[in-house]
């Protein structure tokens, strides 16, 4: 596994240092003690309000520092990577910012964590200070274990704890307050692969169809081995099993976290899979989805909630300054609006072409269409030189639409004709080529409309076409015929413009370098001596429409 680090023995403090120089300036700083002591905390702080502290192993990213500011955490004392702080480091934390309101420790259920915590609380003690502590367990993946993991939910403490602290309350209640959330949240994780630490190596413990239920933030094993399986079913699983521990009847915060390498496109789908699962009934209030707690890279998420009462909801939906916490929502139903619909033309009787006559209009349509469809196989295989083998198949998809359109058109007016054209092409052809046709035949039907004289329209959706397209003369394209055969049509008739466009098609047999499109990508050897595919059923429709005098 690759990582970005420069010394594993310095990732921590470059870590912080980058998050404290990104922070805006007089918010955060850090103890003169690096790199053995690693503290970050609130540059404004006076001493005069209760202090929280956490912390623990670094590699939680954006928890714990992430979260130091006005309205959560006082200071975070960080470890190495999973690795807890030392008894040193908690109690310079807890020197460094405890006044005569007393300090609160929020720890994670962690062996290291509470002991060095603990041991760093009692030396405090003995110095004169006030320190409480409340240890977070909140991991419902072992339900019969004595000493459950502190998780993701530990989140939901810092948040409570910290809004009663700035509200000035005193270190009892402040204490009872985060005790009482502690021990009413649940938290289950799940994952797709396990992480790997910078400098470490690194040996995928999981099969190519393995995900692990029930893992804590440390890389340890999961509880169980599932099946990889669609989003949905993973999650119903958690929701099972969190769905047991909630109290019947009470409304509920969710905490959606990403614990490291999930997609963001997937944990928007995975948090609809969520709030359309039977768990969504008992949520109110939603939390995420973000990395909030995580486990370096691991591909994992976990779900979090805690039993709301008045305090709480208000505790949680109050604002912070520190940047990486996610303002709680109201769970609401999608907000859907009607999209706003096409004008309707005036060749439109109820969404559906109005038909008109014009015998002459029909014969250059179907001559162009049974041209462009009798060429599929022929333009496959030149394609197929430079390309994907697919335009004869596109070209003809489009051909055989508008063909079918023919009982239907507008024929009498040009304009509307173009318009129709144009839209059945941008539907039915795909790719590129379907899109530029449409920009075509829309660009002229536009012109058409205000000056009605065809060959000028024409070279409008021409020019419209390049600007979006990008392609000119010479970049070996379809444009290479059309070009030429329209400007010829303008100035000298059909069949002069028949000639022309297949004077331009022919050129590009000696175009060994093309300029847009796949065949960009093609080196000279297998274009030289190839046409353009798109330029000759340009010119092929030229020499078609020609032929009908």
């Amino acid at each position: 596994m690759k990582h970005f680090f420069n010394r594993r023995e310095s990732i921590v403090t470059e870590a912080l240092d980058g998050l404290l120089r990104s922070t805006p300036a007089g918010r955060l700083a850090r103890l003169d003690t690096y790199p053995d002591i690693k503290v970050v905390l609130r540059a404004d702080w006076d001493k005069s309000k209760v202090a929280l502290v956490s912390g623990g192993g670094a590699g939680h990213e954006p928890s714990h520092a992430g979260f130091v500011g006005r309205g959560m955490l006082t200071a975070a004392v960080s470890g190495e990577i999973f690795a807890s702080p030392s008894v040193e480091a908690v109690l310079t934390a807890i020197r460094a910012v405890t006044g005569e309101p007393g300090c609160l420790l929020i720890v994670k259920n962690y062996t290291g964590d509470r002991l060095n915590f603990g041991l760093a609380a009692e030396r405090a003690r003995a110095e004169g200070f006030r320190v409480e502590m409340v240890i977070v367990a909140d991991d419902i993946a072992l339900p019969d274990i004595a000493q459950p993991r502190g998780i993701a939910g530990t989140l939901f403490v810092h948040k409570i704890a910290g809004h009663h602290a700035e509200a000035g309350q005193d270190l009892a209640a402040v204490t009872a307050a985060a005790s009482g959330a502690a021990a009413s949240i649940v938290s289950l994780g799940v994952s797709l692969s396990s992480c790997s630490i910078p400098g470490q190596p690194h040996e995928e413990r999981l099969g190519a169809n393995e995900g692990e239920l029930g893992l804590g933030i440390h890389g340890e094993p999961g509880v169980e081995r599932i099946p990889v399986q669609q989003a949905a079913a993973i999650v119903a699983t958690l929701s099972e099993r969190l769905g047991a521990h909630l109290t019947p009847g009470a409304g509920h915060a969710l905490l959606i976290n990403n614990l490291g390498a999930v997609p963001p496109l997937e944990m928007g789908l995975i948090t609809e899979a969520v709030l359309a699962s039977p768990l969504a009934a008992r949520v109110k209030l939603i939390l995420g989805p973000a990395a909030l707690m995580t486990a370096l890279n691991m591909n994992g998420f976990s779900l979090s909630l805690i039993r709301l009462d008045p305090a709480r909801e208000t505790a949680l939906t109050s604002p912070v300054e520190p940047l990486a916490w996610r303002p709680a929502v109201e769970k609401h139903d999608i907000a859907v609006l009607p999209a706003p619909r096409a004008g309707r033309a005036a060749y439109m009787v109820n969404g559906v072409p109005a038909a008109g006559g014009n015998a002459a209009a029909e014969a250059v349509i179907r001559a162009a269409c049974a041209t462009l469809i009798g060429l599929e196989d022929e333009l496959n295989r030149l394609d197929a030189r430079a390309g994907d083998g697919d335009t004869g198949s596109t070209v003809a998809a489009g051909a055989r639409a508008v063909e079918a359109k023919l009982p239907n058109l507008p024929l009498d007016d040009t304009a509307a004709t173009l318009s129709v054209i144009g839209d059945a092409l941008g539907t039915t052809m795909g790719g590129s080529s379907g899109v530029l046709m449409s920009i075509f035949f829309t660009a002229a039907s536009k012109a058409m409309q205000e000056k009605a004289d065809l060959p000028t329209a024409l070279l409008a959706g021409l020019d419209r076409m390049t600007f979006y397209g990008g392609a000119t003369p010479g970049a070996r394209t379809m444009v290479d015929a059309l070009d030429p055969g329209l400007k010829a049509l303008t100035a000298d008739g059909l069949a002069k413009a028949a000639a022309a466009a297949r004077a331009g098609a022919e050129a590009t047999k000696a175009m060994t370098k093309a300029k847009a499109g796949r065949a960009s990508y093609v080196g000279a050897r297998d274009l030289e001596g190839i046409p353009d595919p798109g330029a000759v059923a340009v010119a092929s429709v030229f020499e078609a429409v020609a032929r009908l005098g």
